[in-house]
């Protein structure tokens, strides 16, 4: 099968089990508008988070890369009503969009975003004794290990922890490939392996947004900030 079969059967997929939302549609819209980059997930994806994040029983998410708020709406919409997610984004332009997006789909009231470096807001969570039950990691692929570890400090005992795009098209194996990304998902492998505090495994993903993967783990043992 050819990347066009991939992307026919998510849209497939999404004719099958996702309704029409007017939101979402309308927050990818915006997306393209703005000139953001087209990173977002899929729409099979968004709602894969979203369907786990319910069955988890998450009341609070940690989103790590927000983008255009696409994949916090999904997130968002899992939350009971005194649910929170709070996402950090580095770039201001692209939080701009995203708090019109998620005003838009009537969330702003569940979403505290967070501008800045990731690594230096991490920090400020910790003081601030914050917990997560569910993570989502979706940034610069450079620092996923740092990611990880500052998901370990602020998720509870039992939290679902997820990082996107670990497979890269398969260039984690191709060991002449040093692009940054590349060689930033190596490492979070080679973190995530020792790593005692989570169990997880991962799993290669094909669709509309090619071929790569989730890593996917349940925090057995919270580290202290």
């Amino acid at each position: 099968m050819t990347e066009a079969d991939w992307g026919a059967v998510d849209a497939y997929i999404g004719q099958r089990l996702l309704a029409p939302d007017a939101a979402l549609d309308a927050a990818l819209a915006a997306n393209r508008a703005a000139g953001l980059p087209s990173i977002d997930v899929s729409p099979p994806q968004g709602k894969f988070l979203h369907v786990l994040a319910r069955a988890t029983g998450a009341k609070t998410i940690l989103e790590i890369g927000t983008l255009g708020g696409y994949s916090t709406i999904w997130l968002a919409r899992a939350l009971p009503g005194d649910g929170q997610v709070v996402t950090l984004e580095y770039a201001p332009a692209h939080a701009d969009v995203a708090r019109s997006n998620l005003a838009a789909a009537g969330l702003a009231g569940k979403v505290d975003l967070r501008v800045g470096a990731a690594l230096d807001l991490l920090p400020a969570l910790a003081a601030e004794g914050r917990s997560f039950d569910f993570v989502f990691i979706d940034a610069d692929k450079e620092n996923n290990a740092a990611y990880l570890d500052w998901a370990l400090k602020l998720a509870r005992v039992g939290a679902t922890v997820i990082v996107d795009n670990v497979v890269r098209k398969g260039a984690i194996l191709d060991a002449t490939n040093l692009r940054p990304d590349v060689e930033g998902t190596r490492r979070f492998f080679d973190y995530a392996a020792e790593e005692k505090r989570w169990t997880a495994t991962a799993l290669q993903t094909v669709g509309a947004k090619g071929w790569d993967g989730f890593a996917i783990g349940v925090v057995e043992e919270r580290a202290s900030p």
